[in-house]
């Protein structure tokens, strides 16, 4: 398996971030969901303090699938051009949710004031300094935008899908390191 992407398979760098990507987005909006509905306690504080920790890691993440993305060839899609653009789309708006998600949840504790501890590491600066009016502006989009991205997941999975189950192509096994003609 090679590392970079071809013409035709994505590479096990690419393959790696998007599944590692997919395990820490859908944890995380697990989490937000969950975590929103408790009383407050010692536990929603814990789950709030990881929630904000992996944020951060999501963003680097983001950061670094992004470099590797524009540095690599991306496979052709042998699709109608419909689907192309669809694909294309959702794509692009799952980089613009790895984005704006942990933005706006850094907005948020910055606005109220809160730090964000990296593990225990070190304290990420604030973007913006305490601004109680704007907390509830900034939950709303960070809600909204977790929606959005949960929209996104299921088109992803639902076009998967119906490429390997209903057109029987080899879209979906191209995420998968050996491409493996024997996937379900």
């Amino acid at each position: 398996m090679q590392l970079k992407n071809s013409e035709t398979q994505f590479g096990v760098v690419a393959i790696f971030f998007h599944w590692l990507m997919a395990v820490l987005l859908i944890a995380m909006l697990a989490l937000g969901l969950y975590m929103v509905r408790l009383p407050v306690s010692i536990e929603k504080l814990k789950l709030y303090g990881w929630h904000k920790e992996y944020g951060m890691v999501v963003l680097v993440l983001a950061v670094l699938r992004s470099i590797w993305r524009v540095s690599n060839l991306v496979p052709e899609l042998a699709l109608p051009w419909w689907e192309v653009i669809a694909a294309r789309a959702v794509h692009y708006a799952f980089y613009g949710f790895m984005f704006a998600l942990p933005i706006t949840g850094w907005l948020i504790t910055s606005a109220s004031g809160l730090p964000v501890s990296f593990f225990g590491l070190f304290v990420v600066p604030d973007i913006i300094s305490s601004h109680p009016d704007l907390i509830h502006l900034f939950k709303k989009i960070h809600k909204w935008l977790g929606y959005g991205l949960i929209a996104a997941i299921v088109l992803h999975v639902g076009a998967a899908l119906k490429h390997h189950f209903i057109d029987k192509d080899d879209i979906l096994r191209r995420m998968f390191a050996d491409g493996s003609k024997k996937f379900w």
